[in-house]
């Protein structure tokens, strides 16, 4: 472990603390902590939702999920004013920290991110009605306000802002008395720095469209998509999956909502055969099915979050580290891990990049080879998102013991590759600490 420690302090620390050190980086940090309220708010209302669906599922509560439908119902509205549009609050915080970092005004900005992401979204939507296709023009499909456009909101905000920036700080501006009220003098002395980059997005997307007959936001989906269509079942395929969902969540995007279409293709079609294999008695013949990374692989959620909340609260004496990881410990027992994901961060956190994509990939491999080898029962039983870690595997696995032993040991092999990673990060603050110490005044 110390030979690990000095290898990370050596080669990884340094580059990792001057990318934690760039401007647009830093911006990017603060982004998502300070979306940490409106990610709490929708992950506790996703996860009172899940609890009461299972109890009717697997339970058969039919009079407790009945009562609890004004719950549902308010749940449902939380999450619709909160991760149906994370989007849209990214573009406006983005915006802001941007022009923040840069030392502008910072609500032109965030008007310059949300602008430029709202043009480069689709204004149409496709309804399929009775087997034809309607195209409604001047709609928005909500998809797009929430985490799935997220990349084109951090895209599209990047270029809109920067664009504000560069104008604003070259004084392509209009000449304002300062005796103006402060209203009107934000407004008109930012009035053509907006302009010039709102147009200039403008004319991007309407290149883009004529060059690609689709929205970035389209494009971007498609492309992601498409390459993966025809893959199949296999170790390679398995960890390529597991390799693109955990990069896209580093970078912000939710990878596995993007990967749906792909990841449902691929593994929910021989879920379905082996849960009818189970119940006609029959031999299960598939060994990794699409709930099989969520029981072996992405304990609290993709990227295994919950066993980074574990290392931090047992090794980490960083205390913002450890407020944030007690707070997201609940959501990342019921495998949901946008607090800690967003709030930590790791996304766009180079420090946590090696083990958010290392470990997924070890756990996955001992799992895969684990089922293949007879050692444990396929997952062939359908269980919650939401349960926890040890149970869900007991469950999916046709209450199998052998699948808890299986998830502990993986439990305990990502630990082993956060912690060195734990540390890491507590020798970066301690050192950014002696830097700010260093440059203070002296008296």
């Amino acid at each position: 472990m110390s030979s690990l420690v000095k290898w990370l302090e050596t080669y990884v620390l340094p580059p990792a603390s001057r990318l934690a050190q760039l401007r647009w980086l830093v911006a990017m940090r603060d982004t998502f902590i300070s979306l940490l309220p409106i990610t709490m708010a929708g992950s506790i209302a996703m996860l009172f939702n899940s609890i009461i669906r299972a109890a009717k599922v697997q339970m058969h509560w039919d009079t407790f999920y009945s009562l609890m439908q004004p719950v549902i119902a308010i749940d449902n509205i939380i999450w619709e004013g909160t991760f149906a549009l994370f989007a849209v609050y990214f573009a406006i915080s983005w915006g802001y920290h941007l022009a923040k970092t840069y030392e502008v005004n910072r609500f032109a900005g965030s008007v310059a991110s949300l602008v430029a992401f709202a043009m480069s979204i689709s204004d149409s939507v496709k309804l399929h009605i009775d087997g034809d296709v309607v195209d409604i023009k001047n709609a928005f499909d909500i998809k797009q306000f929430s985490t799935m456009g997220l990349f084109t909101a951090i895209i599209f905000g990047c270029i809109g802002t920067a664009l504000f920036i560069t104008f604003y700080k070259a004084r392509i501006r209009l000449k304002v008395d300062s005796s103006m009220p402060h209203a009107e003098w934000v407004a008109f002395s930012t009035l053509i720095p907006i302009l010039l980059s709102i147009f200039i997005v403008g004319f991007v997307n309407y290149a883009f469209q004529r060059l690609t007959g689709t929205y970035f936001g389209n494009w971007l989906l498609t492309t992601i998509q498409r390459p993966l269509v025809n893959l199949g079942q296999g170790f390679g395929v398995v960890l390529l999956v597991t390799f693109l969902v955990q990069i896209f969540w580093f970078f912000g995007i939710n990878g596995i909502s993007v990967l749906t279409p792909v990841m449902d293709s691929l593994w929910l079609t021989p879920e379905n055969i082996n849960v009818t294999a189970v119940r006609n008695s029959e031999h299960v013949p598939y060994i990794w099915v699409r709930d099989s990374f969520n029981v072996f692989a992405w304990f609290g959620g993709a990227g295994g979050t919950l066993v980074l909340i574990i290392a931090i609260l047992m090794f980490s004496k960083r205390k913002d580290y450890r407020t944030i990881a007690k707070m997201a410990v609940a959501p990342g027992i019921f495998n949901i891990n946008e607090p800690i994901i967003f709030g930590l961060p790791v996304v766009f956190n180079p420090v946590y990049l090696i083990p958010f994509v290392v470990a997924p990939l070890v756990n996955v491999s001992l799992a895969y080879w684990a089922t293949q080898a007879g050692l444990v029962n396929p997952v062939q039983i359908f269980v919650p998102t939401v349960m926890p870690p040890l149970i869900g595997p007991f469950l999916a696995c046709n209450y199998d013991w052998r699948a808890i032993v299986l998830a502990l040991i993986n439990m305990v092999i990502a630990l082993l590759i956060w912690m060195p990673f734990v540390f890491a990060a507590d020798k970066i603050a301690k050192q950014d600490n002696n830097q700010r110490n260093f440059y203070l005044p002296q008296y």
